[in-house]
């Protein structure tokens, strides 16, 4: 991004790289939206970020909610009142909200409504390769996709005229290399922002508990959705380039991949681009037109078949006889990310070219880096007082089961902590551990959840532990920021990044107030005491919770400053490695001299590598030495 100029305040036609997600800001502000919320989940984490560090003055509310649910709701009242509004989450939050999401299908809005899906093919920070165009049929909301970030900013545009028009919620989906590509941005004008305008109580529209009422709302969608692509004919989401009777069909960044490969095959202009920003409903009367000359057809999508499908059930019903060919035939790959080069091949057996014509680019070849905590980072800690406690408890690392849930903790799945067993959905880590008690487990359980999971979806299960009087520990590792996502507020915040004054929560009274049995709060870089904690929680009966409580400390870092580091000194290294082993950190390293070296750029100064060095060989030193 070109420091200079203000991405969200810049005049229109102003030519600005910008992230995709950036973009979609932008179009936010171009769009007149008010109401701007969502909960960080990577890929879509930077649209509300980038608000919070561009946006200061303008009028408009922006802010995380609690958890995709919360958020939607928050948007879909604003949008019932006439305002306009924007939700962000990535596609395992549409699960999360999919109760109320599917609700305002039926009733429907008067003011736009996007709700911006953000899908991760590969996965690289996601759970599962969701492919949330299937969610467009269930919800029965239009859904549109852009292919790179100037139709990530103008769709967004074109989706809150969408909504307007039929009264509708818009689905917008991406997929990560949308969300993170740097691209040209041409700017436009910027409407002022849409508020409240009215909203008059009408319970066959917005009550739900009335079945009859249900049908009628039904059929009333569907005739909404009927006009989906009569209204976005004058948008050109969809359109066609070039000519001829092979014809590729290409939506979101595999349009992109394709426009790439048919340029390194110098055959830009010889096959027809069947270009899809419409997803759902299917612009039919589009492809029968644009599918009436082509006698083979290629779909480029990435993850399911989804359109290589519904173009096959078009071209039958419609009596085009075409060979329509794409991932159920194996020419792409159903898991993980497209790329230019396997579409490149895909191309060359769709046109029966040589495959042995050197048109791809050879990934350069890197070595396996999984992700590690950070230097200093306290789950480290928590995790090694859980495991130091449960030992000292008296029982094997295997007989306790420790349950994981999301969040940067996770990481210690890997070695040398290989700490816990499951890492399943926003909140599964106590309900999970209290299922497994429940199924007549003899043993202890722990369950493992952050701060900010904990209060995305960990307060229902655990009151529902406490409720049934479950014996179990839950370790709440408080590191008072939403960390792996790029540190975003949490609800202990007293301030938000608008500014906006809060009432912060406290998590123990929460609990406390919840009725858990015992409840203790202690620092994890005092390993001794949360270590002897471990040791007591897991041998009394009850919900017992710990909260492990230090800021994330590159967080901290960045903030204040680092007060300390740590060095090694080589003589009194023995080249035991035990700091290594045990640690794990990876701002320890070995020489070329084969003793331990402590980068010290990287050192945040937790000291944990020298507790564990048994030749005092590591030491403190102060930051400006």
């Amino acid at each position: 991004m070109q420091k200079e100029l203000n991405p969200l305040k810049a005049p229109a036609g102003t030519r600005i790289a910008l992230m995709g997600n950036e973009a979609i800001a932008r179009g936010a502000i171009e769009s007149g939206t008010y109401v701007i919320t969502g909960y960080p989940g990577t890929p879509s984490s930077e649209v509300l970020m980038t608000i919070h560090e561009f946006g200061k003055g303008l009028d408009l509310y922006a802010e995380w909610a609690v958890n995709e649910r919360v958020a939607f709701e928050i948007a879909l009242g604003a949008a019932i009142g006439g305002a306009r509004a924007l939700v962000t989450m990535k596609a395992p939050g549409a699960n999360v909200a999919s109760d109320p999401i599917l609700s305002a299908a039926y009733s429907g809005v008067d003011g736009g409504l996007v709700l911006l899906i953000a899908d991760d093919p590969g996965p690289i920070t996601t759970q599962t390769e969701q492919d949330s165009r299937w969610f467009a049929e269930l919800s029965k909301l239009p859904m549109l996709t852009p292919s790179n970030p100037q139709e990530a900013k103008d769709f967004v545009i074109v989706a809150h005229e969408l909504s307007e028009k039929l009264k509708l919620p818009v689905i917008l989906r991406t997929t990560t290399r949308v969300n993170h590509t740097v691209a040209p941005v041409v700017t436009g004008d910027i409407r002022p922002p849409c508020k409240y305008v009215n909203f008059v109580r009408d319970p066959p529209r917005y009550v739900r508990a009335g079945m009859a009422w249900n049908r009628e709302r039904h059929a009333w969608l569907l005739g909404q959705l009927s006009k989906v692509e009569e209204e976005l004919a004058g948008f050109r989401v969809n359109r066609v380039e070039g000519s001829g009777t092979r014809c590729v069909v290409a939506e979101g960044v595999g349009y992109e991949y394709v426009i790439e490969g048919l340029e390194r095959l110098k055959l830009r202009d010889k096959v027809k681009v069947i270009k899809l920003g419409q997803i759902y409903p299917l612009p039919k009367e589009f492809l029968r037109h644009a599918l009436n000359s082509c006698e083979k057809v290629l779909v480029v999508e990435e993850l399911d078949p989804y359109l290589e499908g519904k173009i096959k059930e078009l071209a039958y019903e419609s009596g085009l006889k075409l060979k329509i060919v794409g991932k159920m035939e194996g020419l792409l790959p159903e898991v993980g990310e497209l790329g230019v080069n396997p579409v490149v091949d895909a191309l060359k057996r769709f046109l029966n070219l040589s495959l042995q014509v050197e048109t791809s680019i050879s990934p350069l070849a890197a070595p396996p880096r999984p992700p590690p905590l950070c230097p200093s980072c306290p789950h480290r800690n928590t995790y090694l007082g859980l495991i130091f406690g449960i030992l000292k408890a008296g029982y094997r690392r295997e007989e306790v089961p420790i349950f994981g849930d999301i969040g940067c903790y996770a990481l210690s799945v890997n070695p040398p902590l290989n700490a816990i067993w499951t890492e399943h959905s926003m909140g599964a880590s106590i309900g999970m551990a209290m299922g497994l008690k429940l199924s007549g487990f003899k043993g202890p359980v722990v369950a493992t959840i952050g701060d900010s999971t904990f209060f995305h979806a960990g307060l229902p299960a655990l009151a529902e532990a406490i409720h049934k009087r479950v014996d179990m520990l839950v370790l709440i590792l408080d590191n008072e920021v939403v960390a792996m996502t790029g540190h975003q507020s949490t609800l202990t915040w007293g301030r938000t990044e608008m500014g906006r004054p809060t009432k912060p929560l406290k998590i123990e009274e929460i609990v406390r107030g919840m009725g858990a049995d015992n409840v203790a709060i202690v620092n994890p870089y005092d390993i001794d005491k949360l270590v002897a904690t471990v040791k007591e929680y897991l041998r009394k009966p009850g919900v017992n919770v710990i909260i492990a409580r230090a800021p994330c400390a590159l967080h901290a870092a960045r903030l204040y400053g680092v007060q300390k580091r740590y060095t090694v000194i080589p003589e009194k290294c023995k080249e035991c490695m035990a700091c290594i082993k045990i640690t794990g950190c990876p701002a320890l390293y070995i020489g070329e001299d084969h003793k331990v070296h402590i980068m010290i750029e990287d050192c945040l100064g937790c000291g944990l590598c020298a507790k564990y060095c048994p030749f005092d060989a590591i030491v403190e030193v102060k930051s400006n030495e």
